[in-house]
């Protein structure tokens, strides 16, 4: 059964985007991040759509919930995604679609590519590349349980209000690891996700991450 939520705005801030606003702000160059990706073989290429959902004026971000058994993140809130296969040719891009589709069931012919983030390597050894896509809103989504357990959307203009993220820190392997986090109602975003979202940030609003 499909589980999407979307869910309405609290923002007090006046921000409000615009097709031609994202474009201008995914027009400049991208760069590594953290670690030069394009240069450290170790770490496995991967890419995630961050699907920018259009309902007339309103724009907002899909997500999901990683399915409970999944052996890496279960549980966690992501962006559909995966490592880089043959059949991508080496192109994020299409791996980005590609997994989109199967994960959630989003034809990729609907998806207006508008440009990259910058790469986000994680401390489990992947570097991800983000990549933004603009699709009218869909019907209908058909996630595939095995990996998704909830799809659901929060508003762009609240995810790319700066004042809306906290920087935390966690304790991996005895390091203290600061990370993002961005709570919108009951579920919390963070890590590699919520560092993305910052990202997108900085480049649509200014400020930087």
């Amino acid at each position: 059964m499909e589980q999407r939520h979307i869910l309405s705005p609290a923002i007090g801030n006046g921000l409000r985007l615009t097709r031609r606003a994202i474009a201008e702000g995914l027009a400049g160059e991208c760069r590594p991040k953290a670690t030069a990706s394009h240069l450290d073989s170790t770490l496995v290429p991967a890419a995630v759509l961050v699907p920018v959902i259009e309902r007339g004026r309103d724009l907002s971000v899909l997500l999901t919930r990683r399915a409970a058994h999944l052996a890496n993140h279960p549980g966690q809130i992501s962006f559909p995604g995966g490592r880089l296969e043959m059949e991508d040719g080496g192109d994020p891009v299409a791996c980005a679609l590609r997994e989109t589709e199967e994960e959630i069931g989003l034809d990729r012919r609907w998806v207006t590519v508008m440009g990259r983030l910058d790469d986000y390597v994680t401390g489990t050894g992947f570097a991800i590349t983000p990549v933004v896509g603009l699709t009218p809103a869909p019907e209908r989504l058909t996630p595939d349980p095995s990996e998704v357990a909830e799809i659901f959307e929060v508003p762009l203009d609240f995810l790319v209000d700066p004042d809306n993220y906290t920087r935390q820190t966690r304790e991996v392997n005895g390091v203290m690891r600061p990370y993002w986090a961005v709570a919108w109602g009951e579920r919390v975003i963070w890590g590699a996700t919520a560092g993305i979202l910052v990202n997108l940030s900085s480049r649509l609003v200014g400020r930087g991450d």
